[in-house]
Order: C-alpha cells, then sequence, then structure tokens
C-alpha cells in the first residue's frame, strides 16, 4: 500500500458519451499522487477505446468478458487497488479539479477514515441544485438519510481497512456504506461542493421507484431491520430524498 496515493475506482458500462469528461476531471487534480482503476463491465460500445485512447501512465484499465454489475466492477478494481486511499467516482460524474486536495486535507485534520462531500445535481450544464452534507454521520444517521454519493466519497484505508461493495442490483453504494458505519466507524461531511452528479440517466419516474423498491429490501434483507424499524427509516429517507430534490 502507497502511503500518499489515492486509488480513484471507476466502473464502466456503456459509457462513452461521458467517460472522457469523467476521466479528465481526475487527471486535472491538482493533487496528483493517483492512479485510476478503471474496470469495464462487458460494454458494448466505444467507451474501451475511448479509454485507451486516452493513453495516460495513471490509467490501468480491465475489461470484462461479461456483465457482472457495478458492485463487483468496483470490487475488482479495490482488489487492484495499490493506494491508501480509496476514491470512488461514476463514469458520468465529475469532480471539481481541488476536490482530492481538500479532501485529504480535511481528513487529516478530523483524522477521518471516511469522508464525503456536497456536490451539485446537474442536467446536461445545467445545475438544478445543491445538496449539502452534515458534519457527521454515524449508522443510524445514514439509514434514514442516504444522503452520502458515491462519487464523493474517500476511504482511508489505513483506518478502514476492509472494503466490499454487496453483490446486489443496486444501492450497493449505501449497503457498503452502512456496513462500515455499522462497525463504529463515523462518517466525516465536507460541506464544499467538490463534485457533480450528473443526472442524465437517472431522473426517469420508473427508475427512481425501483430504487425506493431497492431500499426498502436493503432494510430488510441486508440490515434485517424489524417491519415497524424499516416502516420509519423508509418514511424518513422517503422525506430526505425528496427534500434533497427541492432545496
Amino acid at each position: 500500500m502507497k502511503e500518499k496515493l489515492v486509488s480513484v475506482i471507476i466502473p464502466t458500462y456503456n459509457s462513452e458519451d461521458t467517460i472522457a469528461g469523467t476521466i479528465s476531471s481526475v487527471l486535472n487534480q491538482t493533487y496528483k499522487s493517483l492512479e485510476i482503476i478503471i474496470v469495464d463491465d462487458a460494454s458494448n460500445d466505444k467507451t474501451v477505446q475511448i479509454i485507451k485512447a486516452l493513453d495516460k501512465p495513471q490509467i490501468h484499465l480491465f475489461v470484462l468478458d461479461q456483465n457482472l454489475g457495478a458492485a463487483e466492477a468496483r470490487n475488482i478494481a479495490l482488489s487492484k487497488a495499490r493506494g491508501r486511499f480509496i476514491a470512488f467516482l461514476d463514469s458520468d460524474d465529475t469532480w471539481y479539479p481541488e476536490k482530492l486536495a481538500r479532501q485529504l486535507s480535511f481528513m487529516e485534520e478530523n483524522q477521518a477514515g471516511f469522508c464525503f462531500t456536497a456536490y451539485e445535481r446537474v442536467v446536461a450544464t445545467t445545475v438544478i441544485n445543491i445538496v449539502q452534507v452534515p458534519k457527521q454521520l454515524a449508522y443510524h444517521n445514514l439509514l434514514r438519510n442516504t444522503i452520502i454519493n458515491c462519487s464523493t466519497v474517500v476511504i482511508d484505508r489505513k483506518r478502514i481497512n476492509s472494503v466490499k461493495m454487496p453483490s446486489i442490483k443496486t444501492r450497493q453504494d449505501t449497503a457498503t456504506w452502512l456496513a462500515i458505519l455499522k462497525k463504529g466507524h463515523i462518517a466525516y461531511g465536507l460541506n464544499d461542493v467538490l463534485a457533480s452528479y450528473n443526472l442524465r440517466n437517472n431522473s426517469l419516474s420508473s427508475k427512481k421507484g425501483k430504487m425506493a423498491i431497492q431500499t426498502w429490501k436493503m432494510y430488510r434483507e441486508q440490515e434485517k431491520l424489524s417491519y415497524w424499524q424499516a416502516v420509519i427509516c423508509f418514511t424518513c429517507y422517503a422525506y430526505n430524498a425528496i427534500r434533497k430534490r427541492i432545496l
């Protein structure tokens, strides 16, 4: 494990329209000690060709023969990571140039093993709204408010040495954060907007409905909450999800 190295984990699947911009936002970081680990989940478009054409030494590309899902793609990337710090980034999101530098400094100041940041929600080039984040989240807080955006998370493997995503279709990231916090860790929120969350493929009502169903399943099957505990958490989740979209 390299002490100052940040391993940036990017899973891709048919990301030809966005992947170049996503990678550019990493290469343009003011913090330069990083590697970019991309696992392509059997794309059938030009994603792989675009990545290869960039031809940057920081990029390490692994191409899967069959589609395994985002969780397994991230887990494969995690197994290849050499850095002390793990930073997650989705293939259609981007970072502000100072994102890693400010986040790592914040983590050092707070002796934090888990950090997430505020972010902007974007359609095309239009910022729809800003999602602010609390100073800290414990396990019971995250159950009621799934506010942590995957593309803002950095984890210090010196403090949290086991990071693996469960093989579920959706909510893998939230389930991972819950598993970490359940062990007693605290997630520290840096309330600076340092990432852009692209809503291009995430704004359909049908997709929101599926996400709600998967959230309920996560409460019952993954977290083993009782029916009434799940009802309370789901009600809080729904309220906060609506609030996140309108404020």
